[in-house]
């Protein structure tokens, strides 16, 4: 079995998880249209897929700028230290920050990339103030303003080009 079918996937699988990505509140009868299955082969087949957890649950997609959220910001964190104790408290902290949208441990030159969402350049000094330059053990932040987006996907689609 290849890396890409590790979970025995064929290609209806395949064209189900792409046509969710697309639209994940889909009804088992529009998705079987659309894969050429029966309503209840797409919701057997569906269910095998969250059971497995390679589907992990569904969500809607928000426009945070219409809830005044317009600026994203790309945070960079490096830690005075990487012990495994140090790694710990930061990451416990980092679950407090309310403005935190996504954390990832980096490698590289920074140990933590960050996302957040903020109103306005007065907004974001007030977070860093009250959230980022209180989380332990940071020896330098570094931030970004992203001016446009270019591409925003749940997901690549070379996961889903099943090509095994």
């Amino acid at each position: 079995m290849t890396e890409n079918n590790l979970h025995g996937l064929d290609n209806t699988d395949f064209r189900i998880l792409r046509a969710l990505v697309e639209d994940g509140r889909a009804p088992d009868v529009t998705l079987g249209e659309k894969v050429n299955l029966s309503s209840t082969a797409t919701a057997r087949r569906r269910k095998i897929l969250e059971d497995r957890q390679i589907i992990t649950g569904y969500a809607a997609d928000i426009d945070a700028s219409l809830l005044g959220y317009s600026i994203k910001v790309l945070v960079l964190i490096e830690l005075s230290s990487q012990a495994e104790n140090k790694l710990v408290e930061f990451e416990k902290a980092v679950l407090d920050c309310p403005s935190m949208e996504f954390c990832s441990f980096i490698s590289g030159e920074n140990d933590f990339m960050m996302l957040i969402s903020v109103r306005s350049f007065d907004d974001y000094d007030r977070i860093y103030r009250t959230e980022l330059s209180n989380l332990p053990h940071v020896s330098k932040i570094r931030t970004s303003f992203m001016l446009r987006e270019v591409a925003h996907r749940r997901i690549a689609p070379v996961v889903l080009s099943n090509t095994f």
